[in-house]
């Protein structure tokens, strides 16, 4: 017996600085999700999530789709990217207009939303999503649908997130350059909160921290909506590169030291315990590490020394993004862990103490077809783009062409609407 029929396929491809990884996913008749193929492969011509050379990475995407294609026993034409670099930032711009208290509309909302992309100011920057998190009547916050309410007034809170311009043309033309259209680009936060955020947690207030290979993410979600992004320019190869210098060793051996012997918590045998540098498919030619025994060796406990240290760089960095977004001591709560870099054993604890807050992993749902190896932090952005694309939200640049006069918050008027919003969310 054939299986519900599938009437929608959706395409996605993840340009980071140590992997590319494409995923190809179905939403059937009854509205499930299923992954066809899902495929990673080693990235090139990228650094700190910039593309830095065209053809390199133009090859490395289309490998990655084409092995997913083959997958997947079909073919696709157009793909959603996720965008990590490019310097993310993100506000929020707020409109209000006068209903009257009368009865609100389809209509008043849809020229609530057009007359607000005239509040949307780039700055120079390129906008890669404008979209309404909630709205408020009378003042009043977090209204999910104002249709068939009445009110005195109108409002809504815009989430915009920025990016620098020149990365995300590079990133569209090395898509493009493998033979493929963009459907669109998305903000590597909001694919992942899409995997690894319930709807009560993006509600209640919570911060996704994604640790790339060369950028970590951070952001804050609450409300419904993402309220502050910080894009910090530091990964998992950092933690690398550091072993790689510390021992005198070649950085594919530092990232096998980091991957298969390396944590993130220390305990009181790491002294005893000896790490072989080779791996069990190397040759023993080289010089010994420093520091290593005459078995090219290293205890345990200096491989966590500097693992930690590093680390430890990184979560100082992550706590100050927190705070200049306010998501921190009594207005703090969960945070979840997510990226290539948050499988590196025992990351969640190390920052649960690091940060005084709660702190778990974040990955994909459970999705028919994901593959286990997929099925992980690494890879929530990419099953993330594809629940986007599925999911559609609006964007308020594509409303239609009707007009409201609106009231616009600027200067310390839009600095207390936000205010307002963070005290009632935190």
């Amino acid at each position: 017996m054939a299986g519900p029929r599938i009437v929608r396929a959706f395409g996605a491809v993840n340009v980071g600085s140590f992997r590319v990884s494409a995923m190809i996913m179905a939403e059937d008749e009854n509205g499930q999700m299923q992954v066809l193929g899902s495929t990673h492969r080693k990235a090139e011509g990228v650094k700190r999530g910039y593309i830095t050379e065209m053809a390199a990475a133009s090859h490395s995407i289309r490998q990655a789709v084409e092995k997913a294609e083959a997958t997947a026993n079909t073919s696709i034409s157009s793909v959603w990217i996720g965008c990590a670099g490019a310097g993310l930032s993100s506000k929020i711009a707020s409109v209000e207009t006068a209903i009257g208290g009368r009865r609100i509309e389809e209509d008043d909302i849809e020229h609530l939303l057009f007359a607000a992309r005239d509040h949307i100011q780039p700055d120079g920057r390129t906008v890669l999503h404008a979209q309404p998190a909630h709205y408020t009547l009378d003042g009043a916050h977090g209204i999910a649908n104002p249709k068939g309410l009445h009110a005195e007034a109108l409002g809504v809170d815009i989430h915009v997130t920025l990016a620098e311009s020149a990365p995300v043309k590079n990133l569209i033309e090395a898509v493009q350059s493998a033979h493929l259209d963009v459907e669109g680009v998305v903000a590597s936060p909001l694919a992942s909160a899409y995997a690894c955020l319930t709807t009560e947690q993006r509600d209640l207030g919570v911060a996704l921290v994604e640790i790339g290979a060369e950028v970590t993410n951070v952001s804050v979600h609450a409300g419904g909506m993402l309220l502050g992004l910080k894009s910090i320019p530091t990964g998992s190869n950092d933690i690398t590169d550091a072993l790689a210098s510390s021992f005198g060793i070649r950085r594919d051996q530092a990232e096998r030291l980091k991957c298969v012997s390396g944590s993130a918590i220390s305990t009181p045998s790491d002294h005893r315990e000896m790490i072989a540098v080779l791996g069990p498919d190397e040759i023993a030619d080289g010089p010994l590490a420093r520091g290593a025994d005459e078995q090219n060796r290293i205890a345990r406990a200096e491989l966590v020394a500097v693992v930690t240290q590093r680390l430890a760089q990184l979560t100082d960095e992550i706590n100050k993004a927190l705070k200049e977004m306010g998501f921190a001591g009594a207005k703090g709560g969960q945070l979840i862990l997510t990226g290539g870099g948050a499988e590196l054993h025992g990351i969640a604890e190390f920052m649960q103490r690091a940060l005084s807050m709660p702190v778990r992993l974040g990955k994909p749902p459970k999705l028919a077809g994901l593959p286990d190896p997929h099925a992980t932090p690494g890879f929530a952005t990419l099953a993330g783009l594809c629940l986007y694309a599925a999911d559609d939200p609006v964007d308020i640049r594509s409303v239609g062409p009707t007009y409201q006069p609106t009231r616009r918050y600027s200067g310390f008027g839009l600095v207390n609407r936000i205010f307002q919003a963070g005290r009632e969310y935190f």
